[in-house]
């Protein structure tokens, strides 16, 4: 096998039907009698509106893999045995819902899923608009000549972030801040029930990037520098999407198929470029990086997405041996390989030659969000010219199948509204806050905390202390997240007021001059949200306004609390040096009342750096695996009370 251009052992055949199924000719032509029996007006067929009858007719529910009583593999073979070639192609093509067209294109082209990416919402982004969208596209898969439910995917990696109204967790630094699995599972499993909720079965999550240089700009995404911490924290995000690894849960309508993203090296980039190159040998890249997937893997994750980035030069995406040999055969990987956004353009060649490149590498179903059926069109002639053979368009579309009847599609393919309710609901936000409570690492404390607030009149100083955008960072409503007020949710100033016994001694002054007498000043200083690309910094630099605002007010002899938003370690010398007390917070999410908590004596700090803290930006890359000169806070550090 090659390791650059990514072929396998896969023998190159033309061959239109499967050889990777050996169903009896009695059974192909019984099935075959059903298929000429079926009479289906232009070629489809209207899907009743009720789960348990969504396969309409009596005729359709004569297929044999929709009998449930059968394996759920015998119901994959059974149902790949009748397929086309152009049906399995669009099962193995994904493309985004803003570049679909016309929804009667899923029925047209047989497509085997779809995504929102990162702000893609229905125009009522509301529970009840996102169910009607999805059970929109649904029907129309349903409506195929074989009736195959539709997968739809979202990045609902803290919470089911794309909804107004869905609880925001803190991003995965801040759980593993927390270091503790029930948090993350008991976290994932209310995001699951939220995005089920609006009839998506499919996360891209959780993220087990272990991040070694924090100027990337999805360090955010992942729980901790730490290859264990990252393995134990993911499994348990696993378990909360999907429940246990027998995988019993999954067809219940509250589960979503979880992903372990992105395969491999991601977080190793050289110089923490974002789509960089991870530069090592094959030893260090194992054991930093393919632990969580091992951990994730073992507890039965049901979809796998593959990295940007390469790996000393080559593009993961055609890595037919990190793939194949590595995560199928030596992990024994059987879920879905799925390619990331237009990750398939970034290998050398002809589109034709990305997409053989891709495939035969190992990618089982590919994300083109807006040039799908170019997709569609050089896959079918790769297909025929053999240059992809017919045994891994095989395997890949039985993967992608196993996978819709694991997760029960086929006998409930619509949203379970019954679950509505449940989105943003108070016991979900309850939890939120809990976990931000535990995220909170305390830096620096000389004696200030926790306030008594009986007679105190709190300061608050900087935007960031009443902004819900600021404390969910990227991801969240939009791509690369905003300011202001983007969802429902409690900013810190709202958690204090309604936490202390005289809420009028709690102000708030954008700038440190704007603010009124106070015996103590709580400054929020945090970073402009971003996400992956545009969050890259080669600087890390404190916000230069809560410098100030520090400054100033300690020269005025206020203590000062300063409360830092950010998704990673930044230069903070000078700030703390100012503080009374220092809080990092990460990006906390919705429910800020939690970091009010800690302030106040409600809850006890034990949050702990995931990361090792740095004291200037000379010294990353720099962690625990490898000590140096520079280092501010150790991993693991955090002081209580």
């Amino acid at each position: 096998m090659s390791i650059v251009d990514g072929t396998t052992e896969f023998q190159r055949t033309k061959r239109r039907k499967s050889g990777f199924i050996a169903d009896s000719a009695a059974l192909i032509l019984l099935v075959s009698f059903i298929v000429a029996c079926q009479t289906v007006e232009s070629g489809r067929f209207q899907a009743d509106t009720r789960n348990d009858s969504a396969h309409a007719g009596a005729a359709l529910q004569s297929w044999p893999w929709l009998d449930a009583t059968r394996p759920e593999e015998e119901r994959a073979r059974l149902l790949l045995a009748e397929m086309t070639l152009e049906e399995k192609v669009g099962q193995m093509t994904q493309p985004a819902r803003d570049y679909l067209g016309h929804e009667s294109n899923i029925a047209k082209y047989g497509l085997g899923s779809l995504l929102s990416g990162g702000g893609s919402a229905p125009a009522n982004n509301a529970p009840q608009g996102w169910a009607d969208m999805v059970d929109s596209y649904q029907r129309q898969a349903l409506g195929t000549r074989l009736g195959i439910p539709l997968l739809y995917g979202v990045d609902a990696v803290h919470g089911h972030n794309n909804l107004k109204g869905a609880v925001i967790f803190p991003h995965n630094v801040g759980l593993g801040a927390s270091g503790r699995p029930e948090t993350v599972e008991q976290a994932a499993r209310v995001s699951a029930i939220e995005t089920a909720a609006t009839g998506i079965r499919w996360t891209f999550a959780p993220c087990l990037a272990v991040p070694l240089d924090e100027r990337w700009g999805r360090s955010y995404e992942g729980f901790s520098e730490d290859t264990g911490l990252v393995s134990l924290l993911g499994a348990a995000a696993v378990r909360g999407y999907q429940g246990p690894a027998d995988g019993k849960s999954l067809k219940k309508s509250a589960y979503i198929m979880a992903t372990a993203k992105h395969y491999l090296g991601d977080g190793g980039t050289y110089g923490g470029k974002d789509q960089g190159d991870v530069r090592m040998p094959e030893e260090e890249l194992r054991a930093l990086f393919l632990p969580p997937y091992r951990a994730a893997i073992q507890a039965g994750v049901g979809s796998v997405m593959v990295s940007f980035s390469s790996w000393n030069g080559v593009k993961m995406h055609q890595h037919g041996y990190l793939i194949n040999e590595v995560l199928k055969k030596e992990l024994g990987f059987e879920g879905i390989i799925l390619s990331d956004w237009a990750g398939v353009k970034q290998l050398p060649g002809t589109h034709a030659e990305q997409i053989a490149l891709a495939v035969n590498a190992g990618i089982d179903m590919i994300m083109v969000p807006d040039t799908w059926r170019e997709f569609i069109r050089d896959m079918l002639a790769l297909v025929n010219d053999g240059a992809i053979p017919m045994e891994r368009v095989d395997e890949a579309v039985y993967r992608i199948l196993l996978a819709k009847f694991r997760l029960g599609l086929f006998e409930a393919p619509l949203a379970d509204r019954s679950l509505i309710p449940l989105v943003g609901s108070q016991e979900h936000r309850d939890l939120a806050r809990r976990a931000v409570a535990e995220s909170v690492v305390v830096l620096k404390n000389e004696a200030l905390l926790p306030l008594d607030p009986r007679g105190l009149r709190i300061g608050l100083v900087g935007q960031a202390a009443d902004d819900i955008g600021y404390q969910c960072g990227g991801w969240t409503i939009s791509w690369q997240g905003s300011a202001g007020p983007i969802t429902e949710g409690t900013t810190i100033l709202q958690g204090l007021r309604q936490a202390v016994p005289d809420p009028s001694l709690v102000t708030h002054a954008k700038r440190a001059a704007e603010l009124g007498p106070v015996d103590i000043a709580i400054v929020v200083a945090a970073e402009q949200p971003y996400a992956e690309g545009k969050g890259d910094d080669m600087q890390l630099r404190f916000p230069s306004a809560a410098a100030t605002d520090i400054r100033e007010l300690a020269d005025r002899g206020i203590p000062v609390l300063t409360i830092l938003i950010s998704g990673r370690p930044l230069v903070i010398n000078e700030a703390l040096s100012r503080s009374a007390a220092f809080l990092a917070v990460w990006l906390p999410g919705t429910e800020a009342a939690g970091i009010g908590d800690i302030i106040l004596g409600k809850a006890k700090p034990t949050g702990r750096l995931p990361f090792t803290w740095f004291d200037g930006v000379n010294a990353i890359p720099i962690n625990a695996r490898k000590p140096g000169p520079g280092v501010l806070f150790p991993f693991g550090y955090g002081l209580s009370w």
